[in-house]
Order: structure tokens, then sequence, then C-alpha cells
């Protein structure tokens, strides 16, 4: 069965072979043609082929489903007095974590499994059609296998992040936590994961822990990511670079040699506007990266501590507000970009042969995302060429 979404009146498709030819291709007045999971067809309205059936997409305009490559939604228990505290004035450091933790442990398997659930509903609410998700909040054996072990009942992209933070019980064993790290845990892990993360910054990891534990990673087969510069410089962005991950998240506090090692390399500079909103710390500034030809990513960063939202709008409207992006660019960083921190060739982009993977936007531009902050926006998702969510049914 094909299924012809015409009457668009804004596509963007993220394919500057199309439409006005720049990097988010748009075409006006478009159409697309879906086959099973795949875009079978991309164009103008006028040029759309036959199709089975047809949608209507009058008043609405289309943009590809959000990717959202950086998230840690395996947790119990909420840390909204530790967010009241810093809004009060109080520094953000890293050990709010260990409560998140304890709560991980204590919880039994359907209680973190519906948790995951719940968030992973509020992500395809918000446009996410693909998103990545992290362990760290188990940090024994057995809790970070288990966290995996859900996670991936919700989603292909699994991160092994064992190395969040040492935990209380090896707090005079540091050694002894990486080599757990290292060992046991991670051949427990890695069946359920396809990336590895070090939180490379101050208070967690640094660059040789960080250097030992990825190694490892990799030599399980799994390929690495990494925090760094979250909370000061930090030499986990070289690092990152050095080894090859896909991405390095954060970037917040990254020196000129740290984008220029970007900008030559295919490492994605994956930035969080959540976390610095969250915590009140200084806004990474975007025109470096991208004016060095760096790609960027924007994710939510979603966690109980310091990024707990799942709404990629709100990001946009950050990243443009506050971070330097154009709305095309953080429109672009938060799909295209996404995925190629995901190293994906399938979804980001709305093109014949990729991912039928799509949300249509109660607006005449994708402009709206930023100029509306706010807004609940997205009608309708599509994942897959299935719809999954629609606010309205067609007339």
């Amino acid at each position: 069965m094909t299924t012809l979404y015409t009457n668009i009146g804004e596509l963007v498709t993220n394919d500057p072979t199309q439409g006005d030819g720049s990097p988010l291709g748009i075409i006006a007045d478009a159409a697309l043609v879906v086959d099973g999971d795949r875009i079978a067809w991309v164009g103008t309205r006028v040029d759309a082929p036959a199709a089975d059936s047809r949608v209507s997409c009058v008043g609405t305009s289309v943009i590809p489903g959000f990717v959202d490559s950086h998230a840690h939604l395996v947790f119990a228990g909420e840390r909204s007095a530790e967010f009241a505290a810093r809004m009060s004035g109080e520094p953000y450091g890293t050990g709010g974590i260990s409560s998140t933790v304890a709560a991980t442990r204590a919880a039994d398997d359907a209680a973190l499994r519906a948790g995951v659930e719940r968030l992973a509903g509020e992500l395809l609410r918000a446009g996410v059609t693909t998103f990545e998700t992290k362990s760290g909040y188990g940090l024994t054996v057995v809790d970070e296998a288990r966290c995996l072990q859900i996670a991936a009942t919700v989603t292909d992209e699994t991160t092994f992040l064992g190395a969040h933070v040492v935990p209380a019980e090896f707090r005079d064993d540091r050694d002894g936590y990486i080599e757990l790290v290292v060992g046991d845990m991670l051949d427990a892990c890695a069946p359920a994961a396809s990336w590895v993360d070090v939180f490379c910054d101050r208070g967690a990891f640094d660059v040789d822990e960080a250097r030992h534990i990825l190694t490892a990673g990799m030599a399980a087969g799994l390929v690495p990511r990494l925090h760094a510069g979250q909370l000061g410089p930090s030499g986990g962005i070289q690092l990152g670079v050095d080894l090859g991950a896909a991405s390095v998240d954060h970037c917040t506090y990254a020196t000129g040699a740290d984008v220029e090692a970007l900008a030559g390399s295919p490492t994605v500079a994956t930035l969080l506007p959540g976390a610095e909103f969250s915590t009140r710390a200084q806004w990474p500034d975007a025109k470096r990266f991208l004016d060095a030809g760096v790609t960027v990513a924007l994710a939510t960063d979603c966690n109980p501590g310091s990024s707990f939202t799942t709404s990629m709008s709100f990001c946009i409207a950050v990243a443009v507000r506050d971070m330097n992006f154009t709305p095309a660019q953080a429109l672009w960083s938060a799909t295209a970009g996404g995925a190629a921190a995901l190293r994906r060739a399938d979804v980001g982009v709305l093109a014949e042969g990729r991912r039928a993977d799509f949300v249509r936007l109660d607006a005449p531009s994708y402009l709206h995302l930023a100029y509306r902050p706010g807004v609940p926006l997205v009608r309708d998702v599509v994942k897959g060429g299935q719809q999954e969510l629609s606010r309205r049914v067609e007339s």
C-alpha cells in the first residue's frame, strides 16, 4: 500500500538537491509518497504520482522526525528539589547523581520499564522518531545490565555508561571501580549496547581513565561516544576525536583547539541546551562550531538531574535564542545532525529510500518551532510509515 501526503505548504527534506537548494532542501506546495516504511517519492504537489490512499496536509508543514542522540531515560526517582535549589543560587555539581543511583538500584524492573516507556511516549508526542538512551544510574554489574536490557525494549540505540561517576561504595577504591567497569560490567552490558560512553569531566573521570574505558569498550565491539567539556575545559573532546568517537556531547567549554580538532574529523559535537537551561551554566556558542565546519547535533539530554525535558522543540527555541543557531541550523541539527551523531543514514532526511519518519506541524513553517516557544505544534507523527500520533482527525 502506498500513501500520498499532499497539499504540504512547506516540506523540509534536509536534502539540498531538493527545492530551494538550501541545506534544508525546502519544497513549497509539496507532496511525498510512502510505500511501507520508506519514502518512495518526494517533490512538488503538481508532479505527485498516484497512490493507493491520500492524506491532505492543508494548513500544515512537514519536517523529518527529530533524532535525539543523547538521553538518560532509565532511572527511578526525581530531583525537583535539586532543581529548585539551583534556581535559588546553589551551584550545580555531579553529586546529585548519587541520589538517582540509589533510587534506581531500589526500583524493580517493572518500575524502571514503566518510567522508560512513559518518557519514550513523551518523546514520540514531541516529534522524536529516533532516540538514544544510556545506562549510568545503576553502577553495579547487575543494575547496569538490567537498565540496558530495559532500554533495549524501547530503542535500538543503547549506550553503556557504567563510567558515569564513581559510586559511593568505591570512593576509596577508584581504580577498583574502573577495573570493574572494563571487566565484569562491560562483559554483562555489551550484549545489550551499541555504544560505550564516559563522563570525562571534573568530578567524574579524567582523560586517561576515559581512554582506558573507551578502549576496552571498543575491543568489546562498542562504538565510543563521550560526555566532555560540560563543567570546564576538558581534554575529553580531543580524546573523542583521537578515538574516532561518533560524538562528543556537551562541549560547553570547548577551546579553539577543540573546535579545530572536531572540524577536521567526522566526530559530531552534540550540544544540549536543556542542560545549560537547567543548571544556569554558560551557553555554548554554536556559531564557533558551525563556522568552523563542525557537524553539530542538538539533543534533549533528558535526565532527572540537569535536563528533565523531552521537548526537542523547546531545545530548538533555546538554541536559537541563546546559542547563536539560526532556526534552519537548529532544525538541521535536531534531525540530520542527530542522525549523524548516531551514524544513521536512514533517518533525519526525507528522500527516496529513507525511513518514512516525519512530523506534521500545526504551523505554516518550521520557523514556528522557535517563533512560538512552548506551543504544542506537533500535530501528527509518522514513524516507519505508520501514523503513531494524531491530535486531529482528518475530515
